[in-house]
């Protein structure tokens, strides 16, 4: 793919010489290329109005008080790049480094929920362009038939008794997901993958990149995707508790949406369940993948099963 991303380079004024970096292979590809950073998209995933309604989301967050964001460049075709039918696109780079899950999480997880709630209030208000549109997130997307992330069914480890498991929580899951509902209280434009790894630190300026998946969910759902790859984590009851605490501080969270956080954590956990095994090619599912997942999975569903993960209630 560098051939290609090399090809992208006059599109932005860059010589065909820059030194080019590969620097996560994910959903897509994320290229270092001189003074920019350039998104190679998954071929068939987004289509171009999906993404061009990505930027203008992120465009009309820049200079929000209280709220960093990446900054969306625009080329020679626009701020979409298009070359031999795959999309490019090129952001300002940011300063700092990824949160991990050895960091301090328990000092961010607030200021998190801070900028989260900001999001949520800008989404509540904001008139899109015309033609916007986005995926939704929701159980028809992510548990149905045809979710977008793949089945649950294919992860990696899955036997009969571990599927019969999974079946039982998920039904579960959907009946409550189905009776919480999709109004606009609970319902709306979110990032949707608000994970440790689109979280940039430098010094105390937390900043949130890679809108890739932004589309329409639960509004709580941010904090479950936030919580992604640590969902076993002892801290994990300490980092809602902060979230919820920053979020509150800007938004209003009412009982109902704080009693559905464990059931949206376990939604995100099947969800990346099925993602790993169906981007098996991806740097993140080659650390992360794997049975073992998978086991930590069916250990979430037996305790969802039981006590609906109380622990995780806020």
């Amino acid at each position: 793919m560098s051939d290609l991303i090399r090809r992208a380079l006059p599109a932005y004024d860059l010589p065909e010489d820059t030194p080019l970096t590969l620097l996560n292979r994910s959903e897509n590809e994320t290229w270092r290329a001189g003074d920019l950073i350039l998104r190679l998209h998954r071929e068939g995933y987004h289509t171009r109005p999906e993404i061009a309604s990505e930027l203008a989301w992120l465009t009309a967050l820049q200079n929000l008080p209280g709220l960093n964001t990446t900054r969306p460049i625009p080329g020679a075709q626009g701020l979409v790049t298009e070359i031999d039918r795959r999309y490019i696109v090129a952001f300002a780079p940011i300063e700092g480094q990824e949160l991990r899950p050895g960091d301090d999480l328990a000092r961010w997880f607030a200021p998190l929920g801070e900028i989260t709630a900001r999001l949520h209030l800008h989404a509540r208000q904001w008139i899109p362009p015309q033609g916007f549109t986005r995926k939704r997130w929701d159980v028809d997307t992510i548990l149905g038939p045809r979710p977008h992330w793949g089945h649950w069914r294919q992860a990696q480890g899955l036997d009969p008794q571990g599927a019969a498991l999974l079946d039982r929580a998920t039904a579960a899951l959907a009946d409550r997901l189905r009776a919480y509902g999709t109004g606009p209280e609970v319902f709306g434009l979110i990032h949707a993958d608000l994970r440790l790894a689109n979280l940039m630190v430098d010094g105390e300026r937390l900043t949130a990149i890679d809108f890739d998946d932004c589309g329409f969910g639960w509004w709580a759902y941010d904090l479950a995707a936030a919580l992604s790859f640590i969902e076993t984590d002892p801290r994990l009851p300490a980092l809602i508790a902060a979230w919820v605490q920053g979020y509150t501080r800007v938004a209003r969270l009412r009982p109902e949406d704080r009693a559905m956080i464990p059931s949206l954590v376990f939604l995100r956990r099947v969800l990346l369940t099925a993602w790993l095994s169906t981007r098996a090619d991806s740097d993140t599912a080659a650390a992360l993948g794997g049975p073992v997942y998978t086991g930590g999975t069916l250990d979430l569903a037996d305790r969802y099963l039981t006590d609906g993960l109380s622990a995780f209630r806020p």
